[in-house]
């Protein structure tokens, strides 16, 4: 109960369930609310990257319906070919008996418990009680972590744009440098402006100009790589962050996202329709610096350079 870290929780859900429970296998599914669908997060009290891309459907097999349905289901003997039967296919298991329990808490059903092939005597009114107790408990611990990790997350995020906020750019890029020096590699960052923002709140208000921000934010992020970090740095200035990247690919990809941006046009609810240009400039390590100011100074210098000289370009 008082375990914040969502790995460590699932480690002693799966510990005492082994311990108390003769099952031939045991499995921890966490739900995706965005998805409706359950991951697996354990499997025989061990993580295994293999089952991160599983997914189950709510409604579907053995885990789905206890998900569905929240309440426990118990599987005396199942057929190999039957939809429970076969509810642990993906993980290369045939099902002959099964319990499966729902880890509920206060806002729904957070997972599932599965045990497979359980021993006779697992079936009995106090394994099943005690079970019962077991998901009661995780929910609660489970609960508090998700709760906790929201909070911080909140610490690092705009609430604006959804972005990584200026705070976590500075943790970062100093986590990237120390990494960058320490296996002699580069790293590259964008400081990117929006041109002639100010227009677009003064003719359209500040709920369209905010509304453009986090528009612009979804689409730097969807034109980034997967490696790289979006950040709204503050106002209408947004950063990247490049790990491994030389000044040469920053220059070739951030000139590919600021001309996909130029192309951009952004919807608004009134059929309002909206382009915005951007101007941008490039630092790199160890070329600008070795330091997170240096490096946020070389870029901001450099993006400002671009506002004066006409706008609408990238520098390096």
């Amino acid at each position: 109960m008082s375990e914040l870290d969502l790995s460590s929780i699932v480690r002693t859900v799966s510990e005492y369930t082994k311990r108390y429970i003769k099952a031939d296998l045991w499995a921890l599914l966490m739900l995706d609310p965005q998805r409706n669908e359950l991951y697996y997060v354990s499997v025989d009290g061990q993580e295994n990257q293999r089952l991160g891309d599983i997914r189950i459907p709510v409604g579907e097999g053995l885990a789905g319906w206890v998900a569905q349905h929240g309440e426990t289901l118990l599987v005396p003997e199942a057929s190999p070919n039957s939809r429970l039967g076969s509810a642990a296919g993906g993980i290369g298991f045939v099902v002959r008996s099964a319990i499966g329990l729902p880890i509920r808490g206060r806002k729904g059903t957070l997972g599932v418990l599965e045990i497979f092939n359980p021993h006779p005597d697992a079936n009995s009114d106090y394994l099943i009680a005690f079970l019962h107790i077991l998901v009661d408990y995780a929910a609660i611990a489970i609960e508090n972590a998700q709760d906790v990790a929201r909070i911080q997350h909140l610490t690092i995020t705009d609430d604006v744009t959804g972005l990584y906020n200026a705070r976590h750019l500075y943790n970062l890029l100093s986590q990237e440098l120390e990494a960058a020096q320490k296996h002699s590699s580069a790293l590259s960052m964008v400081f990117l402006d929006l041109d002639r923002f100010k227009e677009v709140n003064d003719q359209h208000g500040h709920l369209i100009g905010s509304e453009l921000l986090a528009k612009v934010g979804r689409c730097l992020q969807t034109l980034s790589r997967p490696s790289d970090k979006c950040f709204r740095y503050g106002g209408d200035e947004f950063a990247l962050l490049m790990p491994g990247t030389t000044r040469e690919q920053a220059l070739q990809l951030a000139r590919a996202i600021h001309e996909k941006l130029a192309q951009s046009i952004f919807v608004f609810g009134n059929d309002l329709k909206l382009r915005i240009r951007a101007s941008a400039g490039i630092a790199t390590y160890p070329g600008d610096g070795s330091t997170v100011h240096a490096i946020l100074g070389a870029a901001d210098q450099r993006m400002y350079h671009v506002k004066a000289t006409g706008r609408g370009r990238v520098e390096a």
